[in-house]
C-alpha cells in the first residue's frame, strides 16, 4: 500500500457539531492510523483544542447568519507540508484553497459531496432569491467539482443529485464512517429523560432544514397513547419557534432542550434512548442516524434523500413519507407497544450499522486516492471549469505558487 502525505481541506470540523466535522475527523484518525500523514485545515474556533494533533487552525471570523460557521482567510504559509493529495470537504473558502492548490501543482484533488447546498441558501441574505430564479448554488457546485479529479458521494442519491449538477467527475459512493469505540465509551451524562417515561431522542441542529417540527408534531401523537418525553440534542435558530410550537401542541413539559453536546459525549445520550426520531428531508448521508443504530436505537426517518438507504426497514427501523407526522407516531408507537419487537429491531440497528465502521471507509477512500493519482499522471490538464480567485492577500507569500 503506498502512503500518502494528504490534506483534508474543510470549513467544518469539530468542535462544531455537524456530520462533516465528525466524518473529516474520524477519516484523519483512521488514515493515520493506517500510515499516513494527514492533516486536517479547519477554520480556528473559540472552543476549538489548541492540542490537537495533525490539525491546522486558519484564522477565520464568525459568519453572523449561521452559529457555529466561519469565515477562513486562508495562506499558504500555514501549509504544514507538501501535500501529494488535497482532499476537499466543502466548496467554501478552505475547499476553494484546497482545491486551487490541487490545480496549480498539478497534483490529485479528491473531493467529498457533503451537503446539499441549496436547503441551506436561506442563510445567506439574498442568495435564496438568487437560487430560486438563477440557480446560483448550482451553478457553484459545478463549478466546484468539476475541479476534482475524483468526486466522493455518501449516498445513491447523493449521487443522482450530484449528477444532476451536470457534475462532469466520475462519482464514487462510498458511505461516512462512523466509530462505535467512541460512541460506547462516552460517559453517562445526567438522564433528559424524567423517570418512568418513554425515552425518545432526536440529535441535530434546530434549523429549519431539520424539520424538528415534524418530530414534535409526532411526539403530540405519540403522547396520546404512550407516556413518552423527547430528548432534543443540538442548538440552532429555530429552538424559541420549536419551543413555542411545543407549547401550543401541549407537550412543553414532555421535552428537554439539552443543547449542543460534544462528539465524544454524544453516545452517553444514544445508549440512554428507547427510539430515535429524525425528520430531515435534507440530509445527504444522515449520520446520526447510522450512530443511534451502532449502539442499538431502532429508529423512525422521513425517507429523502441520504436517509433513504440509512435504514433497514423492517429490521432496524422504519421510513416514513416527509412531513407526516403521523405516520411518523404510528410507526414509533408500534415499536413502544411491543418490547419484544424493539428489541428485535435494536439488535439488527446494531448489525445494520456494523457495515460503516470508520476503518473499512478510510481502506476505500485510500483507493480513491490511488485512482485520483493514476488520472493526474494520464491527464495532468483536464478540462476544468474556471472558478473565482480568492481574495490576492488570503494567498500572499505563497511558497506553493497559488
Amino acid at each position: 500500500m503506498r502512503l500518502y502525505r494528504i490534506g483534508l481541506f474543510t470549513d467544518a470540523y469539530l468542535p462544531g457539531p455537524n456530520g462533516v466535522a465528525t466524518s473529516v475527523y474520524l477519516l484523519k484518525r483512521e488514515l493515520r492510523r493506517m500510515g499516513h500523514e494527514a492533516w486536517v485545515l479547519a477554520p480556528e474556533m473559540p472552543d476549538a483544542d489548541p492540542r490537537e494533533e495533525w490539525v491546522v487552525r486558519v484564522p477565520s471570523v464568525a459568519y453572523p447568519f449561521f452559529e457555529n460557521q466561519r469565515l477562513a482567510m486562508p495562506s499558504s504559509r500555514l501549509l504544514p507540508t507538501e501535500f501529494e493529495i488535497f482532499h476537499t470537504h466543502t466548496p467554501l473558502f478552505i475547499g476553494i484553497w484546497g482545491a486551487r492548490l490541487a490545480y496549480r501543482n498539478r497534483l490529485p484533488h479528491v473531493s467529498t459531496f457533503h451537503t446539499h447546498l441549496e436547503k441551506y441558501a436561506h442563510y445567506i441574505p439574498g442568495v435564496a432569491t438568487l437560487d430560486k430564479y438563477v440557480g446560483i448554488m448550482q451553478k457553484v457546485c459545478q463549478a466546484f467539482y468539476n475541479r476534482a479529479d475524483v468526486v466522493i458521494a455518501p449516498t445513491d442519491p447523493v449521487k443522482k443529485l450530484a449528477e444532476s449538477y451536470e457534475i462532469e467527475r466520475e462519482i464514487k459512493v462510498i458511505p461516512t464512517g462512523i466509530d462505535t469505540d467512541i460512541l460506547q465509551a462516552a460517559p453517562d451524562p445526567v438522564s433528559p429523560w424524567p423517570s418512568g417515561k418513554r425515552r425518545l431522542l432526536h440529535v441535530g441542529r434546530l434549523g429549519k432544514e431539520k424539520s424538528v417540527d415534524v418530530v414534535i408534531r409526532a411526539l403530540a401523537e405519540i403522547r396520546q397513547e404512550s407516556d413518552a418525553h423527547l430528548a432534543l440534542v443540538g442548538m440552532g435558530p429555530d429552538q424559541e419557534e420549536l419551543t413555542q410550537l411545543a407549547h401550543q401542541l401541549g407537550v412543553g413539559e414532555h421535552i428537554t432542550f439539552v443543547g449542543p453536546v460534544p462528539y465524544e459525549k454524544i453516545g452517553g445520550y444514544y445508549r440512554m434512548a428507547e427510539l430515535f426520531l429524525f425528520a430531515s428531508e435534507t440530509e445527504t448521508q444522515g449520520l446520526v442516524i447510522w450512530e443511534a443504530q451502532a449502539v442499538g436505537v431502532p429508529v423512525v426517518v422521513v425517507g429523502a434523500e441520504g436517509t433513504l438507504q440509512g435504514v433497514e426497514v423492517g429490521s432496524s427501523g422504519y421510513l416514513v413519507q416527509p412531513g407526516d407526522h403521523r405516520e411518523m407516531a404510528q410507526r414509533a408507537l408500534e415499536l413502544l407497544r411491543d418490547e419484544n419487537l424493539r428489541q428485535r429491531f435494536s439488535e439488527g440497528a446494531r448489525k445494520f450499522a456494523d457495515r460503516r465502521t470508520a476503518r473499512r471507509v478510510a481502506e476505500q477512500i485510500v483507493a480513491i486516492y490511488d485512482e485520483a493519482t493514476r488520472l493526474v499522471e494520464f491527464e495532468p490538464r483536464r478540462l476544468k471549469i474556471p472558478f473565482p480567485r480568492l481574495p490576492q492577500n488570503s494567498l500572499s507569500n505563497s511558497r506553493q505558487g497559488s
